[in-house]
């Protein structure tokens, strides 16, 4: 059966009308990867009671900027309590000073100590107040997580992770471990965010 010109010309119409266009197959991991990835300057947080380290980078290319890192150090002779308002109050400095927008601290791992356990989450407590309050985004990763991405072993020694750290920001001499361990966080950070990933960092 044939049809007239003119209603091929209403069919076509009717069907161009109701025609979609194809989806990008990551438009939903890109759509949610937009808050992350708009972070240039990344806080690294690697809480301990007497010896929390932090290091701050800038994104840039080809390597990072080193922004600030550093021990915030507490005498043994000092109360929990004390501790925990330096911890809080370097932190606050820090990021007043350099104005990141995203926080990356070192996830709970098993420890044999139940009072080493207690003593790391009041630091990390403190650690997370000095963040949140400020608005940064918060992400957590596990210790062996970041060992892999920066040195490929994820049961790396300390010293390996200082290291690579080093040469990764290009730095005249390795960071002391602690402060090496919160700029591997911050660098293991801006790695996950710079390629597609089907497992996102846990936010918290």
């Amino acid at each position: 059966m044939g049809i007239t010109p003119r209603q091929f010309a209403e069919l076509k119409q009717r069907v161009a009308g109701t025609r979609r266009s194809a989806a990008p197959v990551f438009e939903s991991s890109y759509s949610k990867r937009d808050n992350t990835q708009r972070h240039q300057v990344v806080l690294g947080i690697d809480p301990s009671l007497r010896g929390t380290g932090f290091g701050i980078i800038r994104l840039a290319r080809p390597t990072p900027q080193l922004l600030a890192q550093g021990t915030i150090k507490c005498p043994p002779g000092w109360e929990r309590s004390r501790c925990l308002v330096k911890i809080l109050q370097e932190l606050r400095e820090a990021i007043q000073r350099h104005h990141p927008t995203v926080c990356v601290i070192e996830g709970l791992f098993y420890a044999q100590n139940l009072q080493t356990a207690l003593l790391m989450g009041e630091a990390r407590g403190a650690s997370l107040v000095a963040a949140a309050e400020a608005g940064l985004e918060i992400f957590e990763l596990a210790p062996r997580k970041v060992k892999q991405a920066i040195v490929g072993y994820g049961a790396a020694q300390k010293s390996a992770v200082a290291k690579m750290v080093q040469r990764m920001l290009r730095l005249s001499a390795p960071p002391a471990p602690d402060a090496a361990d919160a700029l591997a966080l911050a660098l293991t950070h801006a790695q996950d965010t710079a390629r597609i990933s089907l497992i996102p960092p846990k936010r918290i």
